[in-house]
């Protein structure tokens, strides 16, 4: 049984937008902090941003002021608005609760 669903990755070009979500079930929603990591090339998994069930968000250095995390509790669906995108924020995006992932969406950034 699948627990979370992303959408919304793609290709896009330096200083583009792209947002991705991540839908789950309410019961996972409404007892879970949340998070969004992302894998490059050749690199170890790192965290992106985090929410919790009390929207406290936290934020790698790289993606402060260019990146929001936000919960929509109408949708059980948390997303990741990713603004001013670089080449370097290229990778396969997981949304994450606990120890549980989803199956990933990758985000490409690319002239």
């Amino acid at each position: 049984q699948v627990q979370l669903v992303e959408s919304g990755g793609g290709l896009v070009q330096p200083g583009g937008s792209l947002r991705l979500s991540c839908a789950t079930s309410a019961r996972i929603f409404t007892n879970y902090n949340m998070g969004w990591y992302r894998q490059a090339p050749g690199k170890e998994r790192e965290m992106v941003a985090t929410i919790t069930r009390d929207h406290r968000r936290n934020y790698a250095d790289p993606v402060k002021g260019r990146f929001t995390i936000s919960r929509d509790s109408a949708k059980n669906t948390v997303h990741l608005q990713m603004n001013s995108l670089k080449p370097e924020d290229t990778g396969v995006y997981y949304c994450n609760y606990a120890s549980v992932w989803g199956q990933g969406t990758l985000v490409t950034v690319s002239s």
